[in-house]
């Protein structure tokens, strides 16, 4: 097959005019085609179209690019006996992927998942958001699927790797609608991803892996710088010897554990900030011209950010279109905010984090986790100050408001200096009516646990990936990190044998 790109569809055109469109380009009859990537082009508000990368087979040799083959290949075993399963900690993408990849190979890995499987964990967060009540073993952060089960399961991400379209296939086999596999931002939506996440679990424990709910690793067993199992729930002991830490970025407690392991870690820098929510209608208004546009383009999205004389970021973070924003807290007496959208996001409003860098400087002592010690004071003081906090942009500059209350000044005062600016890219992104609600403070992991080019840590047999242990950023990222982690215990090891 070739590849073309720059394939042109108007607004409203249907996709069945691509072969006509390749013929006119090329002179060649199309006997077969697939499209691989599908963009919007709104840079000129009176000639916005949909621009499209597509695979072909044509009746002619033609001077174009062949597509590339896009099919996974999996990792070799290796020779080393493996005498009792891998375990991994954590089943959000990174350890869900891993477990994939590790039990489609026959190595029929255990994951220990602190929180409770999908159907429970829905009620959990649901009663959470009605009364309040935080159950802090399942709730927005913990549990299956991880923290993108709330989110808008956007499957961006600015990493390249061939392993993306093995994550993306996968989703599509576990019930995500096939467009994401070549939508230039895909998502699969809150709602959808949930039923998704419970098919992947499904495959994993068909080729022989096992999940076990309410398992949280509460010690390591480490002797002569090696691994040799670990502790559930401070009372079972699991013996391995290759053990993925894929944590995901709020499992504060587990890292102290860490710390007192004396698995190497370094702090990290992260962001803070507020949720940003404006009416949807105007996102699509500045970035079509015409909001009538949005039901055949899908709501509009956005991206922007701001350096501030002080050499700060200011960036939009996790946009969500046609969203809501949630409460996400996974500690008592603490306050975090995110954004959330179903698959048709089809909600009146749109949202996104608007962050500041927060830097090592920033933290309140040298001690590798005090990043985490940062991010929880302002979970405390929003939870102080409004659980949440919420305001509007022209209220925001009072001194006694108490979004502002619940940030870092450094952190109010970018934000003040960058909305005009942020204003003049997306026309109404600085109305005074734009609402904030704090503390937006889980962005990304304040630690870092260090591994080598094998992605082993020191103490050999861990392998710390994903992003709470900061090598991740978002759903797409983690699941590939979880792909490579799972591949390097595979090329070292051949599978253990059943007893």
């Amino acid at each position: 097959m070739y590849r073309i790109h720059q394939i042109r569809l108007k607004p409203g055109e249907d996709q069945s005019l691509i072969p006509q469109k390749i013929k006119k380009k090329t002179g060649a009859a199309v006997t077969d085609w697939i499209i691989r990537r599908e963009s919007v082009d709104a840079r000129d508000k009176s000639r916005i179209s949909l621009v499209y990368t597509v695979d072909f087979s044509c009746d002619k040799k033609l001077k174009l690019p062949l597509a590339p083959d896009l099919t996974y290949q999996y990792a070799k075993s290796g020779n080393t006996p493996m005498s009792e399963r891998p375990l991994i900690v954590g089943f959000g993408p990174c350890g869900m992927f891993a477990a994939l990849i590790l039990a489609e190979m026959g190595y029929r890995p255990i994951v220990a998942e602190r929180g409770r499987a999908m159907e429970q964990r829905v009620k959990d967060v649901e009663r959470f958001w009605q009364t309040g009540q935080l159950d802090e073993v399942s709730n927005v952060q913990f549990g299956e699927g991880g923290a993108g089960t709330f989110s808008d399961g956007k499957l961006t991400t600015g990493i390249k790797d061939p392993r993306i379209f093995k994550v993306l296939e996968t989703f599509a086999d576990a019930g995500a609608s096939r467009d994401i596999l070549y939508k230039h931002k895909p998502h699969i939506g809150t709602d959808v991803l949930r039923r998704v996440v419970v098919n992947l679990r499904k495959r994993i424990q068909e080729q022989g892996g096992e999940i076990l709910f309410e398992s949280q690793v509460t010690d390591l067993l480490v002797s002569d710088g090696e691994l040799h199992g670990a502790v559930i729930n401070d009372g079972p002991i699991f013996h391995t010897e290759h053990l993925i830490l894929a944590l995901g970025h709020s499992s504060r407690d587990t890292l102290r554990m860490l710390r007192k392991r004396r698995l190497p870690m370094e702090q990290k820098p992260f962001s803070i900030g507020v949720r940003i929510e404006h009416p949807q209608e105007w996102i699509d208004r500045a970035q079509y011209g015409d909001p009538a546009l949005a039901e055949l383009l899908g709501p509009a999205d956005y991206k922007l950010s701001y350096h501030c004389e002080n050499g700060r970021g200011v960036y939009t973070f996790c946009m969500c279109p046609g969203g809501e924003v949630i409460m996400a807290a996974s500690q008592k007496g603490m306050t975090v905010t995110n954004g959330m959208s179903n698959h048709a996001r089809d909600s009146r409003f749109a949202n996104s984090g608007l962050l500041v860098d927060v830097r090592t400087s920033d933290f309140p002592s040298a001690d590798v986790l005090a990043g985490v010690e940062f991010q929880e004071k302002y979970e405390r003081m929003a939870f102080e100050n409004g659980n949440p906090p919420r305001t509007t942009w022209g209220a925001f500059s009072d001194k006694m408001n108490p979004v502002a209350a619940s940030l870092p000044d450094f952190a109010v005062q970018s934000i003040k200096e960058a909305m005009p600016h942020l204003g003049k890219k997306l026309r109404g992104f600085d109305d005074p009516s734009a609402r904030m609600t704090a503390v937006e403070s889980r962005s990304s992991s304040p630690v870092r646990i260090l591994r080598n080019e094998g992605m082993e840590s020191e103490i050999q047999g861990i392998y710390p990936a994903g992003e709470g242990a900061g090598y991740a950023g978002g759903i797409m990222s983690a699941a590939v990190d979880g792909i490579k982690a799972a591949e390097q215990i595979i090329r070292k090891c051949r599978p253990p044998e059943k007893k």
